[in-house]
């Protein structure tokens, strides 16, 4: 597939962007942590397919954009880096797809500006405090006070922080064997590279706790956002699980809920033709009935 490479400018650093041509307002995948854009590589091409533009692209401190040392990687930055490539690329309306940890920075960004939002989709995402989120377990270990620093010292020795990251995106995270061995060290290599990614995964981890903390009570401002959103989870995955999925359905009145049975934490990798068939079949703002008025379906696709 043919796409122009972008080097956004945030501030005194770059951000690694890929646009790829289409009709209307651009899709726009967001990775959480920890990989990097190549996450979508097997959902794009259906997105591409089906005629629609497609921009992705590397949060600061992952894949190929910068990994400045000493700076705040944070989910309030990841916000603006997303404002930085929507402002740098003139994107007018954008259709921003959540997963995991760009939770909140892209719901965020739809929350402050709705009216150029043509739609909101939600992969295997959090925002707020939910009381049946189950932390992954090397984020568990990562992202609490006092443990994390143990894990920090720990993961630098015998090869554990490989071997960790190995079991959890690997055998949890990916449902099938010839994906994992793809992706897993596809995804990993970012972590080994100079300068390397492990800062970012080290302070976003150290962020997560009080970024879901600041967004928790925001239901009222989700519940008067009036964009379309689909909710498509994988619903074998016991982290970011089913009942999240519902809750996000019970707070967003325009939204949909689809639940794939067995895709797992990733299912943009899982079932990338079913989850790219859900979002180019995402209704666009303008061709909903208003809120109020509309009564939200659930549906666990097969």
């Amino acid at each position: 597939m043919e796409y122009s490479e972008h080097w956004v400018p945030r501030g005194e650093h770059r951000i690694y962007a890929r646009e790829y041509p289409g009709e209307g307002p651009a899709i726009v995948p967001m990775h959480g942590f920890p990989d990097n854009l190549r996450l979508y590589d097997r959902l794009v091409p259906h997105l591409v397919a089906g005629g629609r533009r497609v921009v992705v692209f590397d949060f600061l401190g992952w894949g190929r954009s910068d990994k400045p040392a000493g700076y705040p990687y944070t989910a309030d930055n990841q916000a603006r880096d997303l404002a930085a490539v929507v402002r740098h690329l003139g994107l007018d309306e954008i259709l921003p797809v959540a997963h995991d940890a760009s939770g909140p920075p892209a719901i965020d960004w739809a929350l402050w500006h709705p009216g150029r939002t043509a739609a909101l989709v939600l992969l295997n995402t959090y925002y707020g405090y939910m009381p049946s989120t189950r932390l992954p377990e090397a984020i568990f270990l990562f992202s609490t006070p006092i443990l994390r620093n143990v894990a920090r010292w720990a993961s630098g020795r015998f090869d554990l922080f490989r071997r960790l990251y190995r079991w959890q995106v690997g055998e949890r995270f990916i449902r099938d064997e010839e994906v994992r061995k793809e992706f897993v060290p596809l995804l990993y290599e970012q972590f080994e590279a100079t300068p390397s990614t492990k800062e970012a995964f080290f302070s976003l981890n150290a962020d997560l706790r009080s970024a879901a903390r600041s967004r928790s009570g925001l239901e009222g401002e989700m519940r008067d956002f009036d964009r379309p959103v689909r909710i498509v989870f994988g619903g074998a995955d016991p982290y970011l699980n089913a009942e999240m999925a519902r809750n996000f359905h019970t707070v967003f009145p325009t939204s949909e809920l689809f639940l794939l049975p067995t895709a797992r934490h990733f299912p943009q990798l899982d079932e990338p033709e079913e989850v790219a068939r859900l979002i180019l079949q995402t209704p666009l703002a303008g061709g909903i009935e208003p809120a109020r008025s509309r009564n939200p379906s659930v549906r666990e696709t097969a």
